[in-house]
């Protein structure tokens, strides 16, 4: 959703906000897409610092279905999100990439909420989500899900190196 901020920038001190929804059915990321269970809406409030410098503050609330770690079940996760920035709109969009401050959500006067929130979204997800924290995974042999069953798989993990010793034993098996 696309908001336009040309209306703050007509008094110093100025201040509007708005309440927009979430409109992303799914967060896509370097790891994956997950879908968005549900969301808040966004609050984004705008003041005007002054010399074409605004205040962006805010937050929302976004639950994502996300696979666990270990298992790959569906784990809903809610993240609550808040932001704080300060807009500088006096910096070119080529500043800004040289300054490794990509403001993708910034295009103009208009700001995209959803992509704020995205790039929120982020900084704030966890390396890994478990559904548990004892979740057991899934077997490395069948596929099993461990948590649910158990299997009948040769649970001994050797060393890959003793590979050609192990291979000696077996010639020599008795059946």
């Amino acid at each position: 959703m696309l908001v336009n901020l040309s209306e703050v920038f007509t008094l110093e001190g100025k201040e509007k906000t708005w309440e927009v929804p979430f409109e992303k059915s799914a967060y896509e990321s370097g790891e994956g897409t997950y879908p968005v269970l549900a969301s808040a809406p966004i609050r984004i409030t705008v003041k005007n610092l002054g010399n074409k410098k605004l205040s962006l503050t805010g937050g929302t609330s976004v639950t994502l279905e996300i696979p666990c770690a270990r298992c790959l079940e569906p784990v809903e996760y809610s993240c609550d999100l808040e932001f704080d920035q300060e807009l500088d709109m006096n910096v070119s969009d080529e500043d800004r990439v040289k300054d490794l401050d990509e403001q993708s959500y910034l295009c103009g006067y208009h700001l995209d909420a959803d992509m704020l929130v995205c790039g929120e979204l982020a900084l704030q997800l966890p390396m890994r989500v478990l559904c548990r924290e004892d979740c057991k995974g899934l077997c490395s042999r069948c596929g099993a899900n461990l948590n649910h069953t158990t299997c009948d798989c040769d649970q001994q993990s050797l060393d890959p190196r003793m590979a050609a010793i192990q291979d000696i034993f077996k010639q020599f098996k008795e059946v």
